[in-house]
């Protein structure tokens, strides 16, 4: 038996395909089982020991990606993106086809008319769902992250140590998902332990650049640019803790036992992505209650009010508290 598996994008996506991954595996133990996905993320799933193949999707060499994907001849195809371009490699797969309801209409309703009919259910949860029938059902194991084995990275290099630092994402893909600077340095000043920053891109770098700036403190150390998505998930293992937005670096977390102060802007956990483990221990979501929230399913570059308060209000405090406590995840 031969199975795809399809999820193009992106990092925290694809890290929650991990449970349908195993459970797929543990149905069918001796298929072959194929993961398609961009090639910027290869590495997230080329580790995967559930996983026989890896194909990736080229920038512009769709027609190609569809003439390869026929000559595998599939028995099963699993749509973990469910979009267009997933329609359209369906047409030309002979093959028992899979997928999972978005429920867009639902998520539009709720930013457009606060009028939520969403479901509390994780997608992880929404991806099983679209499998039941096969008989394939959530083995609530969580999540899982492999690393390359050629991973290296060492703590000491910076003077940390397991479990006595900080990790902060600064990053993400919209404005209005990123903790404001104003907000971290807040959090920093209450903070007697080492923080390490991460993140990618030129608006992270800058980002970062930023508080270190105006939180001249040794125990403030920035890595934004300077690590693989590995090495990132390395340190975030490895952390006491981890205070992030709405990123694929909340998700990575969750594959570990790592804390996780999960800052929420203008998205919300109702829609279903929020850090997931099957006994949910070690996981406080931070969020505001405003009535504009949430403004939009994905992000925006500013905060359409012009007011931001859904993280310019956040308990300051209550990060801190959590971040301190001694009390290890479960």
């Amino acid at each position: 038996m031969k199975i795809l598996l399809i999820r193009f994008s992106s990092i925290g996506d694809i890290v929650i395909t991990s449970p349908i991954v195993r459970c797929v595996r543990t149905k069918y133990p001796e298929a072959e089982l194929h993961f398609l996905t961009k090639e910027n993320y290869i590495n997230l799933v080329s580790s995967n020991p559930f996983i026989n193949k890896v194909i990736s999707l080229k920038e512009g060499q769709e027609k190609n990606l569809i003439a390869e994907l026929k000559t595998e001849n599939y028995d099963l195809v699993i749509d973990l993106h469910k979009n267009l371009r997933t329609r359209r490699i369906k047409k030309h797969l002979r093959a028992n086809w899979f997928s999972y309801k978005k429920l867009n209409i639902q998520k539009w309703l709720y930013v457009n008319f606060k009028l939520n009919l969403l479901p509390k259910k994780h997608l992880v949860d929404r991806y099983f769902d679209g499998i039941k029938s096969l008989e394939i059902f959530n083995d609530n194991k969580g999540l899982d992250y492999f690393f390359l084995s050629d991973i290296s990275f060492d703590l000491s290099k910076y003077k940390l140590k397991q479990n006595e630092y900080i990790v902060v994402s600064i990053g993400g893909t919209y404005a209005t998902k990123q903790i404001p600077n104003t907000v971290l340095l807040e959090v920093f000043k209450r903070l007697n332990v080492k923080i390490v920053l991460i993140g990618g891109g030129v608006s992270d770098g800058a980002k970062a650049e930023e508080l270190c700036d105006r939180f001249q403190n040794n125990s403030l150390i920035n890595l934004c640019n300077k690590l693989s998505i590995d090495e990132s998930a390395f340190l975030i293992k490895n952390a006491s803790s981890i205070v992030t937005g709405d990123t694929g670096m909340m998700h990575i977390a969750s594959a570990f036992d790592t804390k996780i102060e999960a800052v929420w802007g203008n998205t919300n956990p109702l829609f279903g992505m929020y850090a997931y483990r099957s006994n949910n221990q070690g996981i406080n979501n931070h969020q505001v209650s405003v009535a504009c929230n949430p403004c939009s399913k994905l992000g925006s570059d500013k905060c359409p009010r012009g007011h931001f308060g859904c993280m310019n209000e956040q308990n300051i405090e209550q990060i801190v508290k959590n971040c301190l406590s001694i009390e290890p995840a479960q």
